[in-house]
């Protein structure tokens, strides 16, 4: 059963703060077809409202859960949006970028939209908030600057943060097409490993933020096997035994970019709209990726920021050779032949 349409002052703020609070998504997101870019649109400003309750330092652990918790229910449609802005707007810090701010004070208008969709999407939307926001609060329990105590415990924070947004998506994707749903198990599991990709992009290009504001997203074993101790870990001075362990974490983060081709190719090649939301994100990754690896010692991640004219050229090739699965192969082996090979298993690198 479908819920009513939402107003058109709802469905036009949706449009509008997602330019303000995502360039990527608000880029990406128009590509798809009409009939699934207001449903992914407003998945991914749940997501950023439930990211904007964790990032915000002023919030103690114990706020942090209770809000996450009360957020869930919310989606579930269990408690009042208004309920939920009203208690947290006026805990935000300056930290909250001003956009996320006002994200937050007009909750009820996103969830107006969330509670319009069919059951199917509404399902995938609210299982994805739940086990994100609880998931990040138990990783927020342990943050500090040792690291992760192992690659499995990157894995299971990669999914609590982007795997479980790759199941939601796949979900939503075979929710819109009868062909897509007929590939559901295979797209599940190659979901999880191309949200683990972007994911562990991120987290290698974003060490040195992480780390000032006391965070360490990385595993603890990857570099103990080259001798480095993640808490020594400093900006006044390179370490090539720790360079070593990014270049570990570079080529597991390219065998998961790999699955993410392998995920895009299994899309009908007449769906270039999802093929481009999909391209997009992943070119950009390897981009990112290859800086990353030529720049091993960088200290600030503009250094390694991709530049606008490679923006564009990414998404210029991946738009024209879209709906060619042996074209773009072709493209992923030139653009990441540089990075690192590292021989793992899948069931390893997904292990959680």
């Amino acid at each position: 059963m479908t819920n009513q349409s939402p107003s058109l002052a709802d469905t036009r703020y949706q449009d509008e703060i997602l330019n303000g609070v995502s360039r990527t998504f608000a880029l990406t997101i128009p590509q798809l077809p009409a009939a699934l870019r207001q449903v992914i649109g407003n998945a991914y400003l749940l997501c950023r409202i439930t990211d904007t309750i964790e990032d915000d330092n002023a919030l103690t652990i114990a706020q942090t859960r209770q809000l996450s918790d009360m957020f869930s229910e919310v989606v579930c449609g269990n408690i009042a949006a208004e309920q939920f802005a009203d208690v947290l707007y006026p805990l935000l810090s300056d930290h909250t970028i001003p956009a996320e701010h006002d994200l937050i004070k007009n909750t009820p208008a996103v969830i107006r939209v969330t509670h319009s969709f069919n059951t199917a999407q509404r399902k995938a939307l609210e299982r994805c908030v739940r086990i994100m926001s609880r998931g990040m609060a138990d990783f927020q329990d342990t943050e500090t600057l040792d690291g992760l105590r192992d690659l499995p415990a990157m894995n299971l924070y990669c999914y609590y943060v982007a795997g479980v947004v790759g199941e939601m998506l796949t979900e939503l994707f075979c929710d819109y097409s009868a062909e897509i749903n007929r590939h559901k198990p295979e797209l599940m599991k190659l979901a999880v490993s191309f949200g683990q990709g972007l994911q562990m992009t991120n987290i290698l290009k974003d060490i040195w933020e992480d780390r000032k504001r006391g965070a360490c997203w990385l595993p603890q074993d990857i570099f103990l096997k080259h001798g480095f101790v993640l808490k020594d870990l400093h900006p006044d001075y390179s370490d090539t035994r720790f360079e070593d362990g990014l270049g570990d974490l570079i080529g597991i983060a390219k065998k998961h970019l790999n699955n993410a081709l392998t995920y895009t190719c299994m899309i009908p090649s007449h769906e270039k709209g999802i093929r481009r939301f999909c391209l997009w994100a992943l070119g950009m990754a390897v981009l990112t990726l290859n800086k990353i690896n030529n720049h091993r010692d960088f200290k600030e991640s503009t250094q390694v920021k991709i530049s606008r004219r490679a923006v564009k050229a990414t998404v210029f090739t991946t738009s024209l050779f879209a709906g060619n699965n042996s074209a773009l192969k072709h493209l992923f082996t030139i653009a990441s032949r540089k990075l690192p090979e590292i021989a793992a298993p899948d069931e390893w690198l997904l292990e959680r």
